[in-house]
Parts: structure tokens; C-alpha cells; sequence
């Protein structure tokens, strides 16, 4: 067998397996949604946030109307299981000012995109891929964009060209010899942007086409040409399959296991939920510091994290001391801080029945959660 061949056939194999590890997007099959399946934007409300796992999706400058929802739903080009993110226009921006932006990204970690060799004569193209499906055609545009040393950007352009129905897109970026390459770090390394709309004052700044210095606003959406998902009501724009890997052809979307994907998500942010209808105890070595406080070490993270999280709660914490057989019950916990490896408690308050010094158990009551957060 010819040396082309086999290489024929290990593309073919790719969908079943073969060159694993070539997609540089994490969560790229929309997937994995730890935080929620829908999230609701406005305005004059929440303009940046996450959906699925990895993606964000962002609306900025002067938004006088827009609102919508952004969500994990179960509509795919070709898995009747699939999942895809979409975002649905509720209310509709009047007019778009030249300030106006709005995108949906992933952040890539530095040290995941070294391979990339920005900055040298060794630098690599990278291929796009994606299915994507709007209520509305035209012309949209996708970016990189390189954050550390020079800031560099580059657009490409790609058409939808029927409504409401899933396409497939495939963009090749050339590699990027200038602006001192990225970082060997855990910092951001990488924009990856679908812009959803733009305004004159971020389109035309000559970035279309080419790696440039980044010159501000004008170059972050250069080609992107219509704004009908955010100036209509009820629009919709929706993608999955996403993947990013090096080289100026794309192979088939990698699909890899559940637990791969989960894991590789914690890295940035993870939950630790209590889904039973009771209280759910955590173990650990904890202890009264003083009639109202507790600390210690509640749980290691599921994965090592990016950087040290914050921490945060949602739903009813409390915790309770034995202390001659007698349980003193906690309150509400009010503030969670975070080593670089574990869970750590502190900050209950208003209650005088713990006992200092007693060994200690906290609860969460149902539904209630800790959150780790490491995002880039």
C-alpha cells in the first residue's frame, strides 16, 4: 500500500478514532453545560456569558434594546442525540450603532496552542470547521485573535445561504509569523469568535483576510456583513461540531468520550451539586475556628484547575459541631475562599453555637452547589 493511501485511510478513520487529539477546541459537539442549559441576555442585564461549557457568548457597546436567550438545545446535523447552541432574538435591536458588537467565542489556554508556533518561521495554519444554522442568510464573519506580546488578529469570512438549514463551514487561516507569538503560560492564548453582528465602527479596519497588529474596535469584526440575528425579532443562529487543528485541510469532528470532555471542562470551571431531596454532608478535615466559623479542606477539585478558582455558592450551606453530644447548628454559609487545591470554608456568621476547637461537619441542603471558577 502506498504511503498516500495510507494517510487517505487514516483520514477516512478519522470520525472512528484515528489522529486523536487534533481538535485544539474543547466541548466542541456542545455537549457538556454544567452551569445550564439556557441562559437569558439583555441590554441592560447579563451581556456576557457562558452557555455550554467553553463557549461564551458576548454583546457589547451601547445595546438600547436586545435580549434574547442563548441555549444548549437537542438539534444536530446528523445525530438525532446531538446537541448544538442557539441563540434565539427575543427583543430586537432598532437600529445597530457603529459601537455595537456581538459574538460567541472560545478562550484558549497558552499553553495549549504552543504547537502553533506563532511568531517564527515555523508558525502552522489552522483549519476551521463547524456546522452552523441561521433564520437569517448573508455573510457573517470568524476571527483569531492573539491576545499576548503584539496583539494580532485576523478574519475570515463565511456565507450562509439557506435559512434553517444546517451547513457546514470550513475556514483556513494562514499561520502568523509576526507579533512575538504566544505565551508559554496558563493565560489566554486564543480567540476563536463567530460574530453574530457588528457596527460600522468594528468592520473595515483591514484585518479581512490577513493576520495585521491589532488596531482596536474596527478590526474585531472586519467582514462581517449583515446584523439581521440581532435587528430581528425571533432570529435564531445556532452551531456545533466546532474544531480547530492544524494544517489547511479538515478532518472529520473528533468525538471522544463523555467523561474526556466533562474532565477537560473542569479544568476551568466544576460544581460540586447536592441533587438528592435531602442534606448532603461533606467530609473532610474541618473545624470550628470560633463560635461562628468553620475552615479547612472540604474537597480536592475533580481535576487540577487552570489557576486558583473563585469560589462561590449557590443554595443553603450550613454546618453543626458535636460538643458533649450536643449538635450547634451553623448558618448560612456567606463567603468561600480557595487554595490552589481544595475547598476551603470560612465566613459563616449571626450564629454563637458552634464550639471552637470541635471537629465539624458541613451539609448542603437540596439543590444547593459549590462552584469552582478558573475560566480564562
Amino acid at each position: 500500500m502506498s504511503r498516500a493511501r495510507e494517510f487517505a485511510d487514516l483520514a477516512g478513520s478519522a470520525d472512528a478514532g484515528g489522529l486523536t487529539g487534533r481538535n485544539i477546541l474543547i466541548n466542541g459537539g456542545q455537549t457538556v453545560a454544567q452551569r445550564s442549559t439556557s441562559t437569558s441576555m439583555a441590554h441592560d442585564g447579563t451581556t456576557d456569558a457562558f452557555g455550554v461549557d467553553r463557549f461564551r457568548i458576548s454583546m457589547g457597546g451601547t445595546h438600547e434594546q436586545l435580549d434574547g436567550t442563548f441555549a444548549q438545545v437537542t438539534d444536530h446535523p446528523l445525530s438525532v442525540n446531538g446537541k448544538s447552541s442557539k441563540w434565539t432574538t427575543g427583543t430586537a435591536e432598532s437600529s445597530y450603532d457603529s459601537d455595537e458588537y456581538f459574538y460567541f467565542a472560545q478562550l484558549i489556554e497558552a499553553q495549549n496552542v504552543q504547537h502553533l508556533q506563532y511568531g517564527g518561521s515555523n508558525a502552522q495554519s489552522v483549519t476551521l470547521s463547524f456546522y452552523v444554522k441561521s433564520s437569517v442568510t448573508g455573510t457573517f464573519a470568524c476571527n483569531l485573535y492573539k491576545p499576548d506580546n503584539t496583539l494580532r488578529i485576523i478574519n475570515k469570512t463565511y456565507v450562509i445561504s439557506s435559512a434553517n438549514t444546517w451547513e457546514k463551514k470550513t475556514i483556513t487561516f494562514p499561520a502568523d509569523t509576526g507579533g512575538g507569538g504566544i505565551n508559554n503560560d496558563n493565560g489566554q492564548g486564543l480567540y476563536v469568535v463567530w460574530h453574530l453582528a457588528a457596527g460600522s465602527g468594528s468592520v473595515g479596519g483591514g484585518s479581512n483576510g490577513a493576520w495585521k497588529t491589532y488596531g482596536g474596535l474596527t478590526d474585531w469584526a472586519d467582514g462581517q456583513a449583515t446584523n439581521a440575528v440581532a435587528t430581528t425579532a425571533g432570529a435564531t443562529w445556532q452551531v456545533t461540531d466546532c474544531q480547530l487543528e492544524v494544517g489547511e485541510q479538515a478532518t472529520p469532528f473528533e468525538h471522544e468520550d463523555a467523561g474526556t470532555t466533562l474532565q477537560k471542562c473542569q479544568r476551568y470551571y466544576a460544581e460540586r451539586k447536592n441533587t438528592t431531596g435531602n442534606s448532603k454532608y461533606y467530609g473532610g478535615t474541618l473545624q470550628a475556628y470560633n463560635t461562628s466559623s468553620i475552615y479547612g479542606v472540604i474537597a480536592d477539585y475533580p481535576v487540577t484547575m487552570r489557576a486558583t478558582p473563585t469560589v462561590s455558592q449557590s443554595g443553603d450551606f450550613g454546618a453543626y459541631t458535636a460538643s458533649s453530644g450536643n449538635n450547634g447548628m451553623g448558618t448560612t454559609i456567606t463567603n468561600l475562599s480557595a487554595s490552589s487545591h481544595a475547598w476551603l470554608t470560612g465566613g459563616w456568621g449571626g450564629n454563637t453555637n458552634l464550639t471552637a476547637g470541635h471537629a465539624s461537619v458541613m451539609y448542603a441542603l437540596s439543590n444547593a452547589k459549590l462552584i469552582a471558577d478558573a475560566e480564562l
